[in-house]
């Protein structure tokens, strides 16, 4: 059961008579705990809420189309509280950060239902028999699972947690009931690499067709590692020899399947100094948001926007020079992209600025990882023409603050004024920032 925060006036349930502060009980004879209840349950076109209102029970009912919202609010997207994570990974990202940073960046969240929404990953050591019965009966489609290794031992020590091993059954569950497996592996120097990496695809594949994709990311390592297990970051030899296992794999699997599945991100690629792979090479881009295929989708859309380069220009006003920054690992290919566009485009000047990530360490590369302060600390003093933009992944996602609580109008105050722009990675919003139009 959950608390009603509010009913929007006009809608299904206002029409109905709910109120807020009644206490949701159940949809059609259907106990609801969350969201993923709530938004099952709410399908139906008749539908009957059972309410609590102070010490009366009420049945109200309510017609709507399939999909309708019925308007109810509460307190939180989840209904619930966030389920936290509760697995001691050796990997943690979060228990590399620095002291005195805001406490919502500490807190670790394991949560089906925020994989669902937000496309989140978890490890199913949080998910018990029922949890997974309910996933399957609701058809929740796709799970995203960081498996990490196959091996159910080795993941019980690179986890610290008991049941690391013995849920890996979950996806043998899950894929016999039809749902879609996105995976991830973080992959660590010596622990799950080589001969464990190669068994780790090999399990994985035994769920095709369920198997979706699955992608192999490098173990980001922070400058702030006390007591924590110790990690090696990989070299550029190790990179490539990574690279040409997984696409191996993947070449294989594409004989076979029908797909590559098997995907490195681009840092790999980067580290290793080799050139992205094509387009037609990440199929449908499955893992964009891992890293995979990130940088060969910006340039495919920006060349592709570039053809349409004459419909900008009439809002576009010469000269113009702008400041762009970003990280160490997108800098060479950002830096292509701004030197092709200048190109085009008489009166316009690009300079691309490579942050050092200092705050974290300097082997931490993306951009969603700058903080304001470093940016202040390496642009003060430097001509940054009459805009500067960052890429939007700096921001917290519902609030204008970066990492480090610094806001984008205080760093564009302590950078003497200068307006600041936020940029996605999308290679049509790219050319038109650049532009300012």
């Amino acid at each position: 059961m959950v608390t009603i925060l509010d009913v929007t006036p006009g809608s299904h349930a206002a029409k109905a008579g709910v109120l807020g502060g009644d206490i949701l009980l159940a949809i059609n004879g259907h106990r609801i705990n969350d969201v993923l209840d709530y938004r099952f349950y709410l399908t139906d076109t008749d539908i009957r809420l059972d309410l609590h209102r102070g010490a009366e029970l009420l049945s109200l009912s309510i017609r709507k189309g399939e999909y309708d919202d019925i308007g109810l609010e509460f307190e939180t997207p989840l209904m619930d509280k966030k389920h936290s994570c509760a697995n001691g990974c050796v990997f943690c990202f979060i228990d590399q950060l620095p002291k005195g940073m805001r406490k919502s960046l500490y807190f670790k969240d394991d949560d089906d239902r925020l994989s669902f929404l937000h496309g989140n990953y978890v490890t199913l050591t949080n998910l018990s028999d029922e949890d997974i019965d309910r996933l399957i009966a609701m058809h929740i489609s796709p799970v995203n699972v960081s498996v990490h290794t196959t091996n159910p031992e080795l993941r019980v020590k690179m986890m610290k947690n008991k049941r690391a091993g013995e849920v890996l059954s979950y996806l043998r569950r899950l894929a016999d009931a039809g749902i879609a497996l996105c995976t991830q592996i973080v992959l660590c120097k010596g622990l799950n690499d080589g001969a464990e990496l190669e068994r780790s695809m090999r399990d994985l594949l035994s769920y095709s067709p369920a198997l979706r994709s699955c992608a192999i990311v490098p173990v980001g390592l922070t400058k702030h590692r006390e007591k924590c297990y110790p990690l090696e970051a990989f070299t550029p030899e190790d990179c490539a020899k990574v690279i040409d296992q997984v696409n191996a794999f993947g070449d294989e699997c594409l004989k076979t399947h029908g797909s590559r599945l098997f995907y490195c991100s681009d840092e790999f690629y980067i580290r290793a100094g080799r050139p992205l792979p094509p387009e037609d090479y990440y199929e449908d881009y499955s893992q964009i948001e891992n890293g995979v295929g990130m940088l060969t989708s910006l340039a495919s859309e920006f060349d592709f926007e570039l053809d349409y380069l004459e419909d900008y220009l009439p809002d576009f006003h010469a000269p113009r020079k702008v400041s762009l920054i970003t990280g160490d690992a997108a800098y060479e290919h950002l830096s292509s992209l701004c030197k092709k566009l200048e190109a085009r485009v008489e009166g316009l000047e690009i300079t691309v600025h490579r942050i050092v990530n200092n705050f974290f360490g300097e082997s931490v590369t993306v951009a969603g990882l700058l903080t304001g302060q470093d940016v202040l600390a390496q642009l003060k003093e430097k001509p940054l023409g009459e805009e500067l933009i960052y890429p939007a992944v700096m921001l917290k996602a519902d609030e204008e603050i970066f990492l480090d609580d610094m806001t984008p109008t205080e760093l564009s105050k302590a950078l003497g004024g200068i307006p600041l722009r936020a940029c996605r990675s999308d290679g049509a919003e790219l050319i038109k920032t650049l532009l300012g139009v």
